[in-house]
């Protein structure tokens, strides 16, 4: 009997480990539940309840397939050995997965299991990322190259008799309530509805509406659920959206100039997200630590609880910030722009170590990948020590990114008596008495101080000898090879150009 053992990887078209244990003889498809993973300071219900849809379609599928989805709840190990007691397992087959800590050591155990009793266990690649990579040469061709493999269709399952288990709910699991009111449904059928409405309707302005948290809810991909859990593969994402680009190709008119545009920036956007979870399978401290260790003590390693929770809550004063996170609270997304702005305040203008506000946004994002969550984590707040140090200016992104005020007074409604021209900057207002400190909190920091002060520590770090020459060997192991930019710690040069960021982007979000 082969088991193929599912993670983030819920589905059955281009499911490689499925489609070749069913090559071998009768299949068991597991999932298993681990209540422990789920109590983990990274998980939360929102991305539980966004799994458990997922299941319930999956388990679906795989009936059509021959034989449904069967789920098991508790310690991987011991739920592989009360079915290798009933029936013995032949191999078990997963794809590679890059996780937590806590995942690296469950998949370590797994693997003990199986040479112990004779398991063979079959790991095969999900996506772009590479395990044991001597090199980062070659990596965009060999993700190219990948990507561009067929597609496994779906097999055909022999069944095998087994109950099918149930699928828990997030009370059952012992998370705490934690239900979003527009959070993205889970499950194949949305996937692809995601990715059909972005490449065919909803993409055509997406290389100029990305940096907006109001126009990029419509106009990004919103695929980011559907490739953390893996409802949809990359390869499926890539290989439709070369096609959607080849369709266009042939096309003309300003209009398609504007999408081929737009899909050329999002095909940047699907290496990039390989890319940075490649950082953590070759690093993975950074889920911990500094990447470069001359920042090592800088910021406070015990967080300022209270400024925290002012900025995790969504009432630091600062309007878009506040507007950012509120929203982030009740969708679970954000597009990157902001995100990098809500990181930026709470690393540099807040001088907290990214560890706890990390955690925080971890659990609020329904697509969490730690992969390039703990990158970007740290890319945002300065500690890489070879990407540019961009302190945004949470005022000036209001502006910039919410222009007409209509983000920010939909998610901060306690400053509706504000005129617009003070919208962004309250305490200038001529009624800021009768609000601050009283519906809406007074800044619990003045933005521009700190900003310099933060400018002035960071830079100090990186401003001798030794630390280039760190810089340049994390550079070197994990560069981006096709961009051609070392970025070793120069200044910004940056100016407020929603563009002039997202040369950094992983994937939009």
């Amino acid at each position: 009997m082969q088991v193929v053992w599912f993670k983030r990887d819920l589905r059955v078209l281009d499911h490689s480990a499925l489609f070749r244990a069913c090559e071998r003889g009768a299949t068991l498809p597991l999932y298993v539940v681990e209540p422990e993973y789920w109590n983990l300071s990274d998980a939360s219900g929102r991305q539980w309840d966004f799994v458990a849809e997922s299941l319930v379609e999956l388990r679906e599928d795989l009936r059509r397939c021959g034989q449904p989805l069967i789920v098991r709840t508790g310690e991987i190990t011991g739920v592989l050995k009360n079915i290798n007691d009933h029936n013995p397992i032949s191999s078990l087959w997963s794809h590679e997965e890059t996780g937590n800590a806590w995942t690296y050591q469950r998949d370590r155990r797994v693997a003990a299991w199986c040479r112990a009793v004779g398991v063979a266990w079959c790991e095969l690649q999900n996506h772009g990322v590479q395990r044991r990579l001597r090199t980062r040469d070659g990596w965009a061709k060999s993700w190219d190259s990948l990507m561009a493999e067929p597609i496994t269709s779906k097999p055909v399952l022999k069944a095998v008799s087994s109950e099918l288990g149930a699928i828990p709910s997030a009370r059952d699991l012992g998370l705490p309530t934690d239900r979003p009111v527009d959070r993205q449904p889970g499950g194949r059928e949305a996937a692809v509805e995601r990715l059909q409405s972005f490449l065919h309707v909803r993409g055509e302005t997406y290389r100029t509406a990305m940096s907006s948290p109001l126009q990029g809810a419509e106009a990004c991909s919103r695929l980011s659920p559907h490739l953390a859990w893996g409802t949809l593969s990359m390869r499926e994402a890539a290989q439709a959206t070369w096609a959607r680009q080849r369709d266009l190709k042939a096309q003309s008119g300003r209009a398609k100039s504007q999408w081929r545009g737009s899909l050329s920036s999002f095909t940047g956007r699907l290496h990039w997200h390989c890319h940075f979870i490649q950082k953590l399978e070759d690093e993975p401290r950074i889920e911990f630590e500094n990447l470069h260790k001359g920042y090592d003590g800088i910021r406070p390693s015990a967080p300022d609880s209270e400024r925290l929770q002012a900025w995790a809550r969504g009432e630091t004063g600062l309007p878009f910030v506040d507007a950012c996170m509120r929203s982030l609270r009740a969708t679970g997304w954000l597009n990157f722009r902001m995100r990098a702005m809500v990181m930026a305040t709470a690393s540099y203008h807040l001088w907290l170590d990214w560890r706890a506000p990390g955690l925080e946004l971890a659990r609020l994002f329904t697509d969490y990948e730690p992969g390039i969550h703990w990158s970007q984590v740290q890319m945002q707040s300065g500690t890489t020590g070879i990407n540019t140090v961009r302190i945004h200016n949470p005022v000036k992104q209001g502006h910039d990114q919410d222009p007409t005020g209509a983000f920010t007074r939909r998610w901060v409604p306690e400053l509706a008596a504000i005129p617009d021209r003070h919208l962004q900057e309250p305490w200038m207002a001529e009624n800021a008495d009768a609000i601050l400190g009283r519906a809406y909190p007074r800044p619990i920091i003045d933005h521009l101080a700190a900003a310099k002060e933060a400018r002035q520590k960071v830079w100090a770090v990186r401003g001798n000898s030794k630390f280039r020459a760190q810089a340049a060997s994390i550079q070197t192991k994990h560069g981006s090879r096709k961009s051609g930019i070392p970025n070793r710690g120069r200044r910004s040069t940056q100016t407020g150009n929603p563009q002039s960021s997202q040369l950094s982007l992983p994937f939009e979000t």
